[in-house]
């Protein structure tokens, strides 16, 4: 399988390498960015992490990818930014289960820049594009009012027929709330 490099703009998203892990952990395992993902993560919670996200590129081709700003002498110049990219949503007897899903963690210095949408915009482009998925979901909570307010800018549609309780989340964690964008709804934004 070939290395995923995909370029916007500004960022850079691509396949993991070892050496990102520490890195990555550094900046998005922190109270802020963990809020709504449990908190922040023990060193099981990180290599549970670290494996599903392997697995995922292994299964399917795809994944969450490393988020890198371009070395341009913007802001962030060069740096990690995080991660964004697809999976196939994983709790099973849900709604969404096996869905092709959207997500994204940015660290903190990042955030309100613009760069969570132009990282999802690239992987909503590839995951039509390239994937060929006819539907792709994004998942947030109740609180997480600035994930919400990016899946809308992105066009996604609020589904809440397709809401679920996580049992692996506590009870302020749940519902699981979903958002979601069809193959023909993307095109439709992108190119009419």
């Amino acid at each position: 399988m070939s290395e995923f490099r995909h370029e916007t703009q500004r960022l850079i998203l691509r396949d993991w390498r070892e050496e990102d892990w520490p890195r990555f952990w550094e900046l998005t395992n922190t109270p802020a960015v963990m809020r709504w993902l449990g908190g922040v993560a023990d060193e099981k919670t990180r290599a549970g992490a670290m494996q599903r996200l392997n697995d995922y590129r292994d299964r399917f081709g795809h994944t969450f990818w490393v988020v890198q700003r371009k070395d341009d002498g913007g802001h962030l110049s060069g740096e990690m930014l995080g991660f964004c990219g697809l999976k196939r949503a994983n709790v099973e007897g849900t709604p969404v289960f096996d869905m092709v899903e959207v997500g994204w963690r940015l660290r903190e210095d990042a955030w309100r820049h613009g760069y969570a949408k132009e990282a999802a915009i690239a992987s909503l482009d590839t995951g039509f594009g390239q994937y060929g998925a006819e539907r792709i979901v994004a998942l947030t909570v109740e609180g997480n009012a600035a994930s919400q307010g990016l899946m809308r800018r992105l066009g996604m549609q609020r589904r809440d027929d397709l809401d679920y309780v996580d049992r692996n989340w506590p009870a302020e964690l749940n519902p699981t709330i979903v958002h979601a964008i069809t193959a023909q709804e993307w095109a439709e934004r992108r190119h009419g």
